[in-house]
């Protein structure tokens, strides 16, 4: 039985592969700057953004492979089913920027070269402008409030006096014993009037609680008294 070779390669030309995989690259990178400049978290990982450009020019290169064939597409389904990621994403930004590098791979890979450039574009400057004006952020600043007093006596009263003048609301969150019963930790979630700053609100405190530890957890750093 003589061997046949078939080199399905010719259904594209070199110039179709060359333009879907360099404009892929080029969109990719553009996408992975973009997540680069508007990340405001300290989770940013270089291993990521690199994961980003490589996705989408593999993606361009599944749709050339795949192009109109059906059963080639189920093949490749199949094939990529059995792939199974273990690392978590860290932020459900992160989810968009696979689905958008994804999208435009699929495009130039598909060669819908114009669709490609115009959609990366337009959404990227979309990210940037939600970034650059900080659209939807959600101005409530909370902090928390740690103060350890005696079992003995009714501190708690007098703890939330301080916390009636000094906070617009608070909440209790929990109560609980330690150094083997020796004291109380109360804590509490509170909102600062404006103008009031947390050593101000440490300084109140521990004139109601017998020179204990009191601490307030802006979010941001830790002030102990």
């Amino acid at each position: 039985m003589p061997f046949d070779f078939q080199d399905l390669s010719g259904t594209f030309s070199v110039g179709d592969i060359a333009i879907a995989l360099s404009l892929s690259f080029v969109l990719s990178a553009m996408i992975g700057w973009v997540y680069r400049f508007t990340h405001r978290n300290i989770s940013y990982s270089q291993s990521y953004v690199q994961t980003l450009i490589i996705l989408g020019m593999l993606i361009s290169l599944i749709m050339l492979v795949v192009g109109s064939n059906i059963a080639r597409a189920f093949a490749l389904v199949g094939a990529l089913s059995v792939v199974r990621f273990r690392n978590a994403i860290k932020e459900t930004r992160d989810v968009g920027f696979i689905f958008l590098v994804m999208g435009v791979g699929m495009a130039c890979g598909t060669r819908f070269y114009t669709l490609a450039i115009i959609a990366a574009v337009a959404i990227s400057l979309i990210i940037v402008v939600m970034y650059r004006f900080n659209w939807f952020a959600l101005n409530v600043q909370r902090q928390v409030v740690k103060v350890q007093v005696p079992p003995e006596g009714n501190h708690a009263a007098a703890i939330q006096d301080v916390l009636i003048r000094l906070t617009t609301e608070f909440e209790l969150v929990s109560m609980e014993s330690i150094r083997g019963g020796a004291l109380t930790e109360v804590m509490y979630t509170v909102r600062l009037r404006k103008g009031t700053e947390p050593g101000e609100l440490i300084a109140a405190l521990g004139e109601r609680t017998s020179g204990q530890r009191v601490t307030v957890l802006t979010g941001y750093d830790q002030t102990d008294l």
